[in-house]
């Protein structure tokens, strides 16, 4: 007998081609009538164009939102939300923008929705991480959980071809860690394995012929199911080396999430057979870590944390915060396995 408990989404989720024509449908079904429409400095166009769609529901955008979800970053947003009288805000984005949205929605209350431009997967779970010096701190808070995501492939089909492939790997991670979480569940792992096959599936098609509306449809699909499994289980190893490395060093989150992956597989495969089992369905191969570290490279991914501008000389730093206020792992770890595995992922080694 299997025991477990699972825990149910709240997020309604509207998937499909063309769907962003129905942000004012969706933003009225929720009895928003000002919504502030939320991206980075290089998104402010689409936003502006989304925008534009709500029409009179608009009181602008704030084009502000940074990697790490800066908490300097959040009050600015806070103060000119309150300014506009927003009552909803629309994160439209990937997982810089979204973590805007739940800091906002902590600090305020205000409901939010979402228009996914990366496989980032963060609209899908009530996971918020925030960085204030170069400490990053990650909370899992269901009042940060969206009203409403609002996935349009169309929106996919310009992200270029590198960065979907890194963002795609991204949440392969988070499908990695459901698989052998410490409160996984059968839902959650069939949610996991169901996205690896799509992922696995669509991004060398993608990296090929990024307009390939298919394969975009895939892979979006498989970002759905990797973020929603991750919103219903716990994060292990792989998620606290990569807060630690955005927060310590600012590295890029989804090419920090690419580098680690492997590694960290290596390292907890022994103490995963079943995770281990689902991967090697999806990425066939001797070794399921070697599979993940040479599925990136073949991809033009990086592989090393090194030429993501890590340091050397902060992997001891790194490895201590790891073990400190470490999460569930199922595998133990110290500080001179937290070094082993930093070290090999700084230098590009294979797992």
């Amino acid at each position: 007998m299997k025991a477990f408990v699972h825990r149910g989404q709240i997020t309604k989720v509207v998937f499909g081609s063309g769907t962003r024509s129905r942000i004012p449908e969706e933003a009225d079904a929720l009895g928003c009538h000002r919504v502030l429409v939320l991206c980075t400095p290089g998104q402010a166009d689409q936003a502006a164009e989304t925008s534009d769609l709500l029409g009179a529901a608009a009181v602008g955008t704030f084009a502000e939102a940074a990697a790490h979800t800066p908490v300097e970053v959040t009050e600015k947003a806070v103060a000119h939300a309150r300014t506009v009288g927003a009552d909803a805000v629309l994160a439209m984005g990937g997982g810089s923008t979204i973590g805007l949205g739940k800091a906002i929605a902590l600090r305020t209350g205000l409901p939010q929705l979402a228009l996914p431009t990366t496989y980032a997967g963060s609209e899908m779970t009530p996971i918020l991480g925030e960085t204030e010096g170069n400490r990053k701190t990650t909370r899992r808070l269901p009042e940060v959980l969206l009203k409403t995501v609002v996935y349009d492939v169309d929106l996919t089909l310009t992200l270029p071809a590198a960065l979907s492939v890194v963002s795609g790997i991204n949440a392969m991670a988070h499908a990695v860690e459901s698989l052998y979480a410490q409160d996984r569940d059968p839902v959650a792992f069939l949610m996991a394995g169901e996205s690896l096959d799509a992922l696995v599936r669509s991004l060398p098609v993608i990296e090929r012929r990024p307009d390939d509306a298919e394969a975009r449809s895939d892979a979006l699909y498989g970002a759905w199911l990797a973020g929603t499994c991750l919103g219903t289980v716990g994060m292990a190893l792989h998620h606290k080396v990569c807060h630690v490395l955005g927060g310590m060093f600012g590295l890029p989150h989804a090419e920090t999430h690419t580098v680690v992956l492997p590694h960290v597989v290596a390292y907890n495969g022994p103490a995963a057979p079943e995770a281990m089992a689902r991967i090697a369905q999806a990425l066939p191969g001797d070794d399921v870590a070697t599979g993940l570290f040479d599925f990136a490279a073949r991809l033009g991914a990086p592989t090393a944390l090194r030429d993501l501008g890590m340091p050397e000389s902060g992997i001891a730093q790194a490895a201590e915060l790891i073990v400190q206020d470490s999460y569930w792992n199922p595998r133990p770890v110290d500080r001179t396995t937290a070094h082993a595995l930093l070290s090999r992922a700084w230098a590009g080694e294979t797992p």
